[in-house]
């Protein structure tokens, strides 16, 4: 039986949405990639990748916090 994961198949979708020329694109396209960026996110936040990510971006943010001070 083949299975899919959910955000891998997200994941595939937003890089050939984005690999598009940006002329190409309409205000509806741009709006459905953000949607799918959206759920795509939030499939993936519950994951143990998700939580790493989340942490070096907090760690990152908090390192440009600390250096603009």
């Amino acid at each position: 039986m083949l299975t899919i994961n959910v955000a891998v198949l997200l994941a595939v979708i937003v890089v050939w949405r984005l690999r598009r020329r940006t002329e190409a694109r309409s205000r509806f396209d741009e709006r459905l990639t953000v949607v799918i960026v959206l759920a795509l996110g939030v499939v993936i936040a519950p994951t143990p990748a998700g939580q790493g990510i989340l942490n070096i971006v907090g760690q990152l943010a908090s390192g440009v916090t600390q250096a603009s001070r």
